[in-house]
């Protein structure tokens, strides 16, 4: 069988780190091939050797037959090989045809000015491809997420990509939305296009995946078709040992109500309101858009309200910025960690004390020594893997990232955390760690307020479940209660209906 790309013997080194060692790759045309590892495995650094943003210190790459030594992103664009990165890379003050075609634009009689009806001519040709219809002339900041995902695959499309790869392509996508992508793959495989897959969500592969390939800490573990691998063979093989359970076991005691928010009114919100008590995880769920960010985002101080109370420990409090949450003990871990909460170009010890700056400043001076001790006490305690408390945080894996959100908060001594998607883009291993972490702080009395699309997550994590659809609380269920069906149903506002036809059908 033919074989479109073959890398082999990949090694790549970063200071005090051998990112790569002897990593192999074989990608066939018009094949789906599954590259998957826990985060820090080596798959963004071996795509990245690929397309020639980093260059591999030994190895071979063989491309459609020929050897290859790639230089630099643009070499690798040329050769046919595109890459759709999670965090998308588009101008949202742009049209879709302008994103389309940025730096490629076709001029009017080899001038300077744009032919934008030959752009609308061949946007339209692109979409045909993909089955796929959307306006060329639309604004990308008007465009849903699997939009501005169908973007990118049709900009790379224009320059007859034979390879293409695709990072945690499903994410933020809804169900539907996810369907839209996985028929445009199919779409592209069947026309000879190869696609590196890179994803933590095992589940989606039988609609998609031919072949997968495991690594694990810089090497590779091996490859295997699909059809012959079950998702115990691949969690096996990412993480080195059995994973019996998914969700640890709870041993929290709940107790009083720490945090109460009543009939909270804005735009987004519709008179919703919620209680969590010391030791429990309030699981909050929903579709995509439902408000359940937005919630939390008001109570935290980021969002504005146009009504609403807000009490802590029974006493009225008045938050209007994120700076007063902080005060009084509210901590919130964003969705996106890289945007909204780490400095990424910062150490694991700024990272960690920043939020509490004042306990370690002393007459005009910063105690290093308290913040290197406490510091290295949460490295230990929450099981951070770092060379030290200096390194960057951009060099540590999504897991260890959101550890390290955690520690700042817990220096900071706040009583109710907000965990907003804590697992996305986070592998199956790293899971089970922030899962274990999230318990603990749980039976340490710390109050949970857990925000996450994965149903099986909020069944797992939690104690009580409040489910939101557009803006309004349409239900609340223990977990000893709680299924799949009933929040489904919760969660696309039909749970009235259901009640109803389970008590004719009684």
């Amino acid at each position: 069988m033919s074989v479109l790309l073959k890398m082999e013997k990949i090694n790549k080194y970063f200071p005090g780190v051998h990112a790569l060692t002897d990593v192999d790759l074989e990608v066939r045309p018009g094949e789906v091939h599954a590259l998957i590892g826990e985060n820090g495995a080596g798959k963004s650094t071996l795509m990245k050797c690929l397309t020639g943003v980093y260059k591999a210190d030994s190895g071979t790459i063989t491309f459609d037959g020929e050897p290859w030594d790639v230089k630099n992103p643009k070499e690798s664009t040329d050769k046919g090989i595109s890459i759709v990165h999670q965090e998308f890379n588009l101008m949202p003050a742009l049209t879709v045809k302008e994103n389309i075609f940025i730096a490629r634009e076709p001029r009017k009689g080899g001038g300077w000015l744009m032919n934008d009806e030959e752009m609308r001519v061949q946007c339209r040709e692109l979409m045909k491809r993909v089955e796929f219809e959307l306006d060329p002339d639309t604004e990308v900041s008007y465009l849903s997420t699997a939009h501005c995902q169908m973007v990118e695959i049709l900009r790379a499309l224009l320059t007859d990509v034979k390879l293409l790869v695709l990072d945690e392509p499903t994410s933020s996508l809804t169900a539907d939305e996810t369907e839209l992508l996985f028929k445009t793959i199919r779409l592209l495989r069947d026309r000879g296009v190869a696609i590196i897959y890179i994803s933590h969500r095992l589940d989606e592969f039988e609609h998609i995946v031919d072949r997968v390939t495991v690594l694990r800490d810089g090497h590779t573990v091996g490859t295997a078709n699909y059809k012959d691998i079950t998702l115990n063979d691949m969690i096996r093989m990412m993480i080195g040992r059995e994973m019996t359970e998914q969700y640890p076991s709870r041993n929290a005691k709940i107790g009083d109500v720490v945090l109460e928010a009543k009939n909270f009114i804005n735009p987004k919100l519709h008179d919703v309101s919620l209680y969590v008590r010391s030791g429990e995880i309030l699981g909050m769920s929903g579709l995509v858009g439902a408000g359940r960010t937005e919630f939390c985002r008001a109570i935290y101080g980021a969002d504005k309200l146009n009504s609403g109370e807000l009490y802590l420990r029974g006493e009225k409090i008045n938050i209007k910025s994120p700076s007063d949450a902080v005060k009084y003990g509210i901590a919130y871990l964003s969705e996106d960690r890289k945007r909204d909460g780490l400095m990424l170009n910062q150490g694991v010890d700024f990272n960690t004390y920043i939020a509490n700056l004042k306990e370690y400043s002393h007459t005009g001076f910063v105690d290093d020594k308290a913040i290197n001790d406490t510091v290295d006490s949460y490295i230990d305690r929450l099981e951070i893997k770092t060379p030290s408390h200096k390194q960057w945080t951009q060099y540590l894996s999504g897991g260890n990232q959101q550890k390290v959100l955690v520690a700042r908060w817990l220096c900071k001594k706040s009583d109710v955390m907000i965990f907003d998607e804590p697992t996305r883009g986070i592998d199956v291993g790293s899971k089970y760690e922030i899962y274990k972490l999230m318990n603990q702080l749980a039976e340490a009395g710390h109050a949970i307020i857990m925000i996450s699309s994965e149903m099986q997550e909020v069944l797992g994590m939690s104690d009580r479940i409040m489910v939101m659809y557009e803006g309004n609380v349409t239900g609340e269920v223990d977990i000893s209660e709680a299924n799949q069906e009933i929040l489904m149903h919760m969660a696309s506002n039909t749970y009235e209906q259901y009640k109803a036809s389970l008590n004719q059908e009684g």
